[in-house]
């Protein structure tokens, strides 16, 4: 379940749009970005660039220019032993409460979800309280770390019941592989999870981005207002 993008916001990204290009990228599949900013195909049209996936799935101007699937990249041996070993860690986890789809296969990576990504709102907000105190998935992705140590993978926490994994180097600087080919001036990054771990630090910290660390949609629109224009639009 996910939050609908404000129609104030995403007015004001509109009218951003007309100034600079815009893109967006997620770990999330398509749908799941869509259900947040749009309805169906509308958000690659919202766009210029839409990175779904990591940027393993990557549109431009409305079309899919690109897509790696991660069975291709590591392989079916290692990756039933990363499933496998998922199913029998969370089989011993005991919380509150668990839902349905605990792993997630996507083209680039595989969500991992202790709680279930059929979890209502209110499940998701309860189990990320006790994940904060009890530190279920950071201790989750060390005995991965630890068990799969050498084998090419990452794994980053990201969003509030899950975290991915994902072969090294598939994180979101995927996206600024066709970026560096635009002939843009700058590349802005806005990511919340920016910190060592998160799904935003690799692409956060690369010499080719600009990044800025952002605490909600509006702190991103507040920021953009303040680099993109010379007085404050009024629509948001």
């Amino acid at each position: 379940m996910f939050l609908k993008i404000d129609p104030n916001l995403d007015e004001f990204f509109q009218t951003l749009r007309r100034k600079v290009k815009i893109g967006i990228v997620g770990g999330s599949d398509y749908p799941k970005i869509a259900e947040q900013l749009g309805e169906g195909d509308d958000v690659i049209h919202k766009f210029d660039y839409v990175f779904a996936e990591n940027g393993t799935v990557q549109y431009k101007d409305g079309k899919l220019v690109s897509k790696h699937t991660i069975q291709n990249h590591i392989g079916e041996e290692l990756l039933q032993d990363l499933i496998n070993f998922c199913l029998s860690y969370m089989g011993l986890i005991k919380l509150p409460k668990k839902r349905g789809t605990f792993i997630e296969f996507r083209n680039g990576m595989i969500n991992i979800s202790p709680i279930g990504r059929s979890c209502t709102l209110e499940e998701r907000i309860e189990f990320s309280e006790i994940d904060k105190r009890e530190k279920i998935r950071e201790k989750f992705v060390a005995a991965l770390k630890e068990e799969f140590a050498g084998k090419g993978l990452r794994f980053t926490k990201g969003g509030l019941i899950s975290f991915d994994v994902f072969p090294e180097g598939w994180d979101k600087r995927l996206c600024l592989d066709l970026l560096e080919g635009e002939g843009l001036d700058a590349i802005y990054f806005f990511g919340n999870e920016t910190s060592d771990g998160g799904n935003d630090y690799e692409i956060f910290n690369d010499p080719r981005t600009i990044g800025f660390t952002v605490y909600s949609p509006q702190d991103t629109a507040r920021l953009c207002r303040e680099l993109f224009f010379d007085s404050t639009p009024q629509i948001f």
